[in-house]
């Protein structure tokens, strides 16, 4: 057997040396191939007309095949029929302040059942938007927005210091700058206190989410409006604002 074996191995070395150096394989001969490797792994060696990396990349791209046919698409979203796509459409022109909630609203109400989503997709498209945007808003509120936020500053000593800075957006002036090592929601109300007083609340305040700006702040952010608004009623002259 072992005789057997060594003069087939070199015939295939006296035929390598004859033929072409890329061989063509049919499916079926890598199909094979493949198979014996995956059924005796330690055959790979006697490979002698394909490299076993050859082999392994075959195998690894009909486990491809495999899968990408086994997840395939086989069902989706049923369309829409035309007739409701039109309907949409119309709505859309003929309310432009609906949404795509009410038109989903109104459309259930008719008895068809559609998501949401397929109503948004089938709505006209509007040239331009449907308010103004962030650039007009500061434009045109810029005097009344006051915005605030923390930095954090490493000490030479590894701790950590936390900055506030308080800015009036109508002449970009600093309002208020403060340090402190353990930042909280009472600090923070007292520090936005001494930088607009309790008779120039702004009207906006733009601030991120952080969690720093806990129920305290807000209670004291609203108590300052309400104050305001109290002694505005005391002198009907001022001109009344409100705290964003």
């Amino acid at each position: 057997m072992e005789a057997e074996i060594l003069i087939l191995r070199h015939q295939l070395n006296i035929q390598r040396r004859h033929v072409p150096k890329r061989v063509p394989f049919s499916a079926m001969d890598r199909l094979i191939f493949v198979g014996l490797y995956r059924l005796v792994p330690n055959t790979i060696k006697a490979f002698t007309i394909v490299t076993p990396d050859t082999v392994i990349r075959w195998h690894r791209a009909g486990f491809r095949s495999y899968w990408r046919w086994k997840s395939r698409h086989r069902c989706g979203r049923p369309t829409v029929p035309l007739e409701i796509r039109r309907l949409i459409r119309e709505m859309s022109i003929a309310n432009p302040l609906w949404g795509a909630p009410r038109i989903h609203g109104e459309l259930l109400k008719l008895g068809i059942e559609i998501g949401q989503t397929s109503v948004a997709k089938y709505m006209a498209r509007r040239r331009g938007p449907p308010s103004q945007g962030w650039k007009t808003l500061l434009r045109n509120h810029a005097d009344g927005i006051v915005a605030m936020d923390l930095f954090v500053v490493p000490k030479i000593s590894f701790r950590l210091l936390y900055g506030l800075l308080i800015i009036g957006h109508g002449r970009r002036q600093i309002l208020w700058f403060g340090v402190t090592a353990h930042p909280t929601a009472e600090w923070l109300a007292n520090q936005l206190t001494e930088a607009c007083g309790w008779e120039q609340i702004p009207r906006y305040l733009i601030r991120d989410r952080d969690r720093v700006y806990g129920e305290i702040f807000v209670r004291r952010v609203r108590r300052s409006a309400f104050e305001t608004a109290r002694r505005l009623s005391a002198h009907p002259g001022k001109t009344p604002t409100q705290n964003g």
